[in-house]
């Protein structure tokens, strides 16, 4: 048997098209026909598609599915069977006559003749990481979003707080904030307000906290104030849980740690993305492109096209270029920070970022996977000798 001249290395296997209410499922083997059977996607109908794999003897499974839909499905298949979830890029059909049952044929006689790669899904706590670190992220961009309101809501009063202060929401200027929302008016009794160096700028926070604040900004500063105050304390319950998930990992996190850059929270991220277990990844050329942080190849006929990055993990490359930016700046290592210096004199700023947050991931790669700290390679240990002696 074969397809397109290929021939099938496996025996018999079964093909998942998922959506949203259904799937639609292909099995083939060399002892029986093709046969295509349409389930719905509720957990009742999950184990009677196990049943019917079951009694077909099937053990290899693929499945391509867009947005979250995969999920469910893969969580109750996966304690019976091998499961491939493949990128639907990586399998497009002959354009034209497309149908669903076309579509998961098509899946089973790709995994049959051994021409699918699944995607990297990571272990069941790590994925539960992965869920909560993601939603802190989208917590704190709520939270930034909020604060702009309230800063828009302090002009509109022709407040100037955030002309004198540095911090609209630190501890002096919330607690006037605060006041305000409350029903003081009072520049004199507001400025009195003010703690630590901001005592020395009394003049200036007269001026800037008399405005004309009316009701309509009072009860819009309630509002904002209890959504900030909702938003921190979903955010401080998300990082508790995250602390449990931490203890476990708490060797691998303190061995990120010793990348420069890395901080714990970073150190928590890249593992909530790629997880401990290095060996899902054959090299760390595969974890760079999985990421999204390397170069593209893009030849034609001996011409090179641009080889801007990939979209990659957007999650992971955030939490990189963070670390990047902080390593940049570092003066305890300075070694990276070095390398950003000369690549963004040849490349641009933005460039030299993204080498350096893929100097990290390789790093982390590494660091990961010999379970053993950051260490200097010989080579960049004479970079930074020869800097010292030339700054002497």
């Amino acid at each position: 048997m074969a397809v397109s001249g290929l021939p099938f290395i496996l025996d018999r296997g079964c093909g998942l098209d998922v959506h949203k209410d259904t799937l639609v499922a292909t099995i083939k083997g060399s002892d029986f026909d093709t046969e295509t059977k349409t389930f719905l996607t509720f957990t009742d109908d999950l184990y009677n598609l196990v049943e019917w794999l079951q009694a077909h003897s099937i053990t290899q499974v693929a499945m391509e599915s867009t947005g979250v839909y995969w999920r469910p499905v893969y969580a109750v298949l996966e304690d019976y069977f091998h499961i491939l979830l493949v990128n639907a890029r990586h399998i497009k059909n002959v354009p034209g006559q497309k149908t669903d049952k076309k579509d998961s044929e098509w899946i089973t006689k790709l995994l049959l003749s051994g021409l699918l790669k699944g995607s990297f899904i990571p272990p069941q706590h790590i994925r539960e990481l992965r869920e909560l670190f993601r939603h802190r992220r989208k917590l704190i961009a709520m939270r930034t979003a909020e604060k702009n309101r309230l800063q828009n809501i302090l002009e509109s009063a022709n407040i100037k707080l955030r002309s004198v202060v540095s911090d609209v929401f630190g501890v002096s200027a919330m607690e006037m904030v605060r006041a305000m929302a409350n029903g003081q008016v009072d520049p004199l009794l507001l400025a009195s307000m003010a703690k630590g160096s901001l005592v020395k700028k009394h003049a200036e926070l007269l001026k800037a906290l008399t405005g004309k604040i009316t009701d309509h900004h009072r009860f819009m500063l309630n509002l904002i104030l209890q959504s900030i105050d909702h938003i921190n304390l979903q955010i401080a319950q998300s990082e508790a849980q995250m602390e449990q998930y931490a203890r476990i990992m708490h060797q691998e996190l303190k061995l990120l740690e010793s990348i420069p850059g890395v901080s714990s929270r970073v150190a928590l991220g890249i593992v909530s993305e790629i997880g401990t277990d290095m060996d899902q990844f054959a090299t760390h050329q595969n974890l760079s492109s999985w990421a999204g942080v390397c170069p593209g190849n893009n030849e034609s006929a001996g011409k090179k096209y641009s080889s801007k990055i990939i979209r990659g993990n957007k999650y992971l490359k955030t939490t990189l270029v963070e670390a990047a930016w902080v390593a940049a700046r570092s003066k305890v290592n300075p070694l990276l920070a070095v390398k950003h210096h000369q690549i963004a004199a040849r490349r641009g700023q933005k460039k030299a970022t993204i080498a350096i947050a893929h100097k990290i991931l390789i790093a982390a790669y590494h660091v990961l996977r010999d379970n053993e700290p950051y260490q200097l390679h010989p080579q960049d240990k004479k970079i930074l000798e020869n800097r010292r002696l030339k700054k002497n």
